[in-house]
């Protein structure tokens, strides 16, 4: 194991949320999980503050000064409930947002403590797991300014990071 993996991400088995990825219903593939990776809170906290908020350590506390918060940040909505709740793939507005491939890194947002590292192919086959948490977590790319916001209303919000 190397040391960055080490100083930055806890190993899978320790994350407090690995039920998400390990759940009966909708197990994520053994030979994957090695691509979900969830940060320290040292890691996560840094990547929060650096991408997503100075001030606000959980979606709910955004406030003034946080672009999540700013209308013009978000240019469409859309509806990811009903996909989740029919055994559907990501919704293909979504999938048109982020012209990204596959093997970008992408941050799944929770809060400032709990960030998860993968790929946006990995995203896009287990974003049911990743949404087990609906409460407004953000995804966001390395080097890229398109975002995602899931509301707990089943809504989406697609728009671009200043």
């Amino acid at each position: 194991m190397n040391s960055e993996r080490t100083m930055n991400y806890i190993p899978f088995e320790e994350y407090k949320r690995k039920w998400i990825f390990t759940h009966q219903s909708m197990p994520v593939a053994e030979e994957d999980r090695e691509h979900i990776k969830p940060m320290t809170e040292d890691r996560g906290g840094q990547l929060w503050r650096d991408f997503i908020s100075q001030q606000s350590p959980t979606p709910d506390h955004f406030g003034k000064g946080d672009w999540a918060i700013m209308r013009d940040v978000w240019e469409q909505e859309s509806d990811w409930q009903h996909p989740w709740e029919e055994e559907g793939d990501l919704p293909e507005d979504v999938l048109a947002y982020f012209p990204w491939e596959d093997n970008a890194v992408v941050y799944f947002c929770y809060d400032k403590s709990n960030i998860v590292e993968t790929r946006w192919g990995m995203f896009k086959k287990y974003w049911k797991n990743f949404l087990f948490y609906d409460d407004k977590p953000l995804l966001i790319g390395r080097k890229r300014k398109e975002v995602a916001m899931f509301e707990q209303n089943g809504t989406v919000k697609l728009g671009k990071r200043p």
